[in-house]
């Protein structure tokens, strides 16, 4: 189904979204991405008007993918240096099955139609109707996740900052913990590491969904990442930056031992 296309193969951005296609050009160059799916603006707007045949080529192309689902959108024109559309459009983490895709389909696009995504789009000057592609990918149960800068963006020294928790990566994304914090010069070198505050945990739920786990005290103030974990990290963002150029601000997880990329766009200004 053209509509619906492996990660690898993704390349074009006015039907894919840039999401997408960044995570297309990271399987291609390598880097470490969990297996999923592009869908591209027009198929995911068939599937929220319940278009019957697309669906059911929706589900059938995507069925080889072992559920449970991280599915997040890719609209076309979201994420680039100057607007980022987090918190505007639906992320939905643990979708279960693959049957359960196309009601996820819909509720991400209804949630980039919505007044307040309309608005904000007003806001940053895109006055275009969205068209509304959806990045599906194997759901990951990291024990640590997070974000990193590979530019400090407020100074704009040359150091990679990390922010880091345990569970889901979303528990920092959405400022639910103090994260650990480390600042790292380009070579893996700790200039500065300072434990949070992670009272929780965000986790996948049986069944679909998440949840918040307590963290137990004596886990919530401890540093969640070693020398092994900062290393690879840096590494990371030097080859982030080979592949798509600097000033990177990445998100990441690490599940069973192995580093994961989720994103990397540019530094919104």
């Amino acid at each position: 189904m053209s509509g619906v296309l492996p990660l690898a193969e993704v390349a074009d951005t006015s039907v894919f979204g840039s999401k997408a296609v960044g995570l297309g050009e990271a399987v291609r160059a390598g880097l470490p991405v969990p297996d999923g799916f592009a869908l591209s603006g027009p198929t995911v707007e068939q599937v929220a008007a319940g278009d019957e045949e697309t669906i059911d080529a929706v589900i059938g192309t995507v069925r080889p993918l072992a559920g449970p689902f991280a599915v997040r959108s890719s609209a076309v024109d979201e994420d680039g240096a100057d607007a980022s559309f987090a918190g505007q459009h639906v992320t939905l983490l643990n979708v279960p099955t693959v049957d359960a895709l196309p009601a996820a389909l819909g509720e991400i696009w209804w949630s980039a139609n919505s007044d307040s995504a309309i608005s904000y789009r007003k806001r940053v000057g895109l006055f275009t109707r969205p068209s509304v592609a959806v990045v599906v990918q194997r759901l990951l149960d990291p024990d640590t996740a997070g974000v990193m800068f590979t530019r400090n963006p407020v100074t704009g020294a040359d150091e990679r900052m990390i922010e880091a928790s345990l569970g889901l990566g979303e528990a920092v994304v959405a400022g639910l913990v103090i994260p650990d914090s480390y600042r790292l010069d380009r070579e893996g070198n700790a200039l500065e590491s300072r434990p949070g505050l992670k009272r929780i945990a965000i986790r996948r739920q049986e069944g679909g969904g998440t949840f918040e786990e307590e963290v137990p005290a004596a886990d919530a103030e401890r540093h969640c990442l070693d020398d092994t974990d900062l290393s690879a990290l840096c590494k990371l963002a030097t080859r982030c930056e080979e592949v798509y150029g600097p000033g990177r601000d990445i998100e990441w997880a690490i599940a069973d031992g192995t580093l994961y990329l989720l994103q990397c766009r540019a530094v919104t200004r």
